[in-house]
């Protein structure tokens, strides 16, 4: 009969108990990872420069940014490029470009498809499109790639944000006027026809994001204004999708309003079901930068998550939502604290905004005009797709953009190291081994095995940032004079990672 002691010995035990958020870990909903997509980067073809936006349309993902050419995979800036003027598409299941290869003369912020999947609006600081005058705006079909020519909107400047329903195409930016008629920082045309709408919202300030409820009856917009139709609503406000009139929404009062040394506003906005997810950005040391919900009908504060470091994209996928930030102090929420390095992409529990398992990382280029690494996200519901002005992504060259999916086997554990053993006492052995990490999973199974024979089994909740914890397993039932081999198997649900053995002669 087995007799076993387990201890777990840390130096940093007490601060690393205190860095795993309250209640039972979350479970592999796929085997082999955790969350809606694995951390594992699969292959994407690469930009020259920043990629701002990014929407799916069926098996095609459109981005733009400030990008004119695209590469391959792994390879080194300026080779094998093809030019693409800040806009590209590539298809969604090999991450390949297509031929859709627009013109235009300046930069691309925003992208929406239609519903039905039939049309793609693009906006930005472009004037042109293949030589056509397009001010800040324009409509392309899907099914040819080629530019609406009927469709015809004049924006006077920037179009930063674009969400569709139904007919309506709503948007937002810096602009003042949209066919000659006054709209301040947001209007609406119609999708077919590209009349402007009365919508009429009257922001006293830019407009950097734009989302509908699942159902189309509420506009979400967000960015640093104050006063929607010359009234109170700071950075963030729940919109009619006819009227234009601001409904109550009490979770923007999670926002702080400015005050010396801290200035925050709404950078991107994602709706889900009945869930509205908004992602912030503040200037100013302990500024909020984090991520709150809301619920889509009532406007009512769901959860806040408060990590220090701005969140610049969001998109929910199932019980899960993506953060893309440059995350460096997550402690208030029950994660890392500072000086455990900046974690640019991050889940989030949709139920309580906790951080969940899901790992990978990427770099923010120093020579770009943002320095902030993940900008856009984008999904087809079993992947998510990034742009940026990031240079790497899980440490090796990727510029721009990268996907993740839902791939069965997600990554690995980190393999353990040989155990060290202990033979202190007669008849038995102690068998000391470190905890491991993985980047797709919060609970990793640890066998300890005699030779063929698993002694110990048990699932710790472990995060790489922490500082690795000893555990220590006494094997009882060994007798005098043997002489017995141990070895450490790691589990995550799909993956096995097994370790060197040791051998030692029982006391």
């Amino acid at each position: 009969m087995k007799k076993l002691v387990l201890a777990v010995v840390t130096a940093a035990a007490v601060l690393g108990a205190a860095l795993i958020p309250s209640g039972p870990p979350v479970e592999a909903a796929t085997s082999g990872f955790a969350s809606a997509v694995s951390a594992i980067k699969q292959l994407s073809w690469q930009t020259n420069s920043s990629v701002n936006a990014l929407a799916v349309s069926g098996n095609t993902v459109y981005a733009g940014g400030l990008f004119t050419r695209i590469r391959p995979p792994g390879k080194a800036a300026g080779q094998s490029e093809t030019a693409r003027t800040y806009i590209a598409a590539f298809n969604r299941t090999t991450g390949a470009p297509l031929a859709f290869a627009p013109k235009l003369n300046g930069a691309v912020y925003a992208i929406a498809t239609s519903p039905d999947g039939k049309w793609v609006v693009i906006g930005g600081d472009f004037t042109t499109v293949n030589g056509v005058k397009r001010n800040h705006i324009a409509m392309f079909s899907v099914a040819t790639g080629k530019m609406v020519q009927a469709w015809d909107p004049s924006v006077a400047t920037r179009v930063k944000a674009i969400a569709i329903f139904g007919n309506s195409v709503f948007f937002g930016g810096s602009f003042g006027r949209v066919d000659n008629t006054v709209r301040n920082y947001l209007a609406a045309v119609r999708l077919i026809q590209g009349d402007l709408l009365p919508w009429n919202p009257n922001a006293d300030d830019e407009v950097y994001a734009v989302d509908l409820s699942d159902n189309g009856t509420r506009v979400f917009v967000g960015g640093p204004f104050a006063k929607i139709n010359g009234k109170d609503h700071y950075s963030l406000a729940m919109v009619n999708n006819t009227t234009g009139a601001a409904f109550s929404m009490p979770a923007a009062a999670a926002i702080p309003k400015p005050k010396p040394g801290c200035r925050t506003r709404v950078k991107d906005i994602d709706t889900l079901g009945n869930k509205v997810f908004v992602s912030n950005g503040g200037d100013g040391g302990g500024c909020y930068d984090g991520v709150l919900a809301a619920d889509a009908t009532t406007g009512a504060l769901l959860w806040k998550n408060d990590c220090l470091g701005a969140t610049e994209a969001v998109k929910a996928i199932g019980n899960w939502v993506y953060k893309g930030s440059h995350a460096h102090n997550c402690s208030s929420s029950g994660a890392f604290p500072d000086g455990t390095g900046t974690h640019y992409l991050l889940v989030e529990s949709a139920i309580d905004g906790k951080i969940g398992p899901w790992f990978p990382n990427t770099d923010a280029n120093p020579s770009s005009t943002t320095k902030v690494g993940p900008l856009a996200f984008a999904s087809g519901g079993n992947d998510l797709w990034v742009g940026g002005d990031f240079l790497h992504v899980n440490g090796k060259v990727q510029q721009g953009l990268t996907r993740f999916t839902n791939a069965a086997g997600g990554a690995a554990p980190a393999a353990p190291k040989a155990p060290a053993l202990s033979r202190a006492v007669t008849n038995q052995i102690g068998v000391h081994f470190q905890d491991s990490y993985d980047l797709d999973n919060l609970s990793l199974t640890y066998n300890v095995f005699r030779g063929a024979t698993n002694i110990s089994s048990q699932k710790l909740t472990t995060y790489y940032w922490q500082t690795r914890k000893t555990i220590v397993v006494v094997d009882k039932g060994v007798k005098k004079g043997q002489t017995v081999s141990y070895h450490i198997e790691i589990h995550d649900g799909r993956n096995i990672m097994k370790g060197p053995s040791v051998t030692v002669k029982v006391p």
